[in-house]
């Protein structure tokens, strides 16, 4: 298996669980558990999904893309150089 192969394995996993573990905590019926503590307490669940959903999507590109940037980014401080 190819470097960039084995990365995008293992963000595809890191995926995974953190979907698993967001289903989990939300509960089966998609809707976050209901508290009686407070009527007005929101909707943490929600927005810990999208922070944990942004943050997979962030390395995902960086692990497919890293390489590539990297190569772009040598050569650009290569022309400025000369």
């Amino acid at each position: 298996m190819t470097h960039l192969g084995i990365r995008a394995l293992a963000v595809i996993q890191t995926l995974a669980l953190l979907l698993r573990t967001t289903a989990a905590f939300v509960g089966k019926s998609g809707m976050p558990p209901r508290s009686t503590d407070h009527p007005e307490r929101g909707d943490v669940p929600g927005w810990v999904m999208i922070t944990l959903m942004s943050a997979v999507l962030v390395a995902a590109l960086l692990a497919l893309a890293g390489p590539a940037l990297e190569g772009l980014f040598n050569q650009a401080m290569d022309k400025v150089g000369n």
